[in-house]
């Protein structure tokens, strides 16, 4: 084999090894783990500055690539989630499992998916900010609160920007705390 022989041979290895460490490192990003985290009686509201712990009722937050995000109330997470800059973000949201929670105490151990959950508005029981959307893993469990407290059980695609504010009007008197 000459001079120019193993160069080429040598370049066609580097470049097939380098190939091959790019497609490993794509395919690790794509399988990114996204874990909820512990809210901390410091924390702020993402959309409305206030103190998250302060607050009775499910908290909810979204976890990406950019960071976490923390919400006081469900509501105020899904309002930021329904904005369209919002919803083109590569994130992961978790909100408090009601049915292994007290409302004046979210366990951080129970943060479920999101987008999975039942979710029970049309009730009195209050939260930080606009509506009261209690949320819950088990639709069972969602069902029971809500036929306690006068309300109704809607999944995640369901919930939009008219409903929350419907609701946050008709339970705050067209207010908000």
């Amino acid at each position: 084999m000459n001079c120019f022989q193993e160069r080429g041979v040598r370049l066609v290895a580097i470049t097939l090894m380098s190939l091959g460490l790019l497609a490993c490192g794509k395919e690790q990003e794509t399988q990114v783990v996204r874990e909820p985290v512990a809210f901390h009686p410091d924390d702020e509201c993402h959309v409305c500055g206030m103190a998250i712990t302060e607050f009775d009722g499910p908290k909810g937050q979204s976890v990406g690539n950019a960071g976490v995000r923390k919400f006081c109330s469900t509501a105020e997470m899904l309002g930021w989630w329904l904005q369209p800059e919002n919803r083109i973000s590569d994130v992961s949201l978790f909100v408090h499992d009601m049915g292994q929670s007290e409302w004046s105490a979210p366990d951080d151990a129970h943060l479920i998916d999101a987008t999975t959950a039942y979710y029970v508005t049309g009730i009195s029981l209050k939260s930080a900010m606009g509506a009261s959307l209690a949320s819950f893993k088990d639709e069972a469990a969602a069902q029971a609160l809500a036929d306690e407290h006068g309300g109704r059980v809607l999944r995640f695609e369901d919930i939009d920007q008219e409903l929350l504010q419907q609701a946050a009007s008709s339970q705050h008197g067209h207010g908000m705390h």
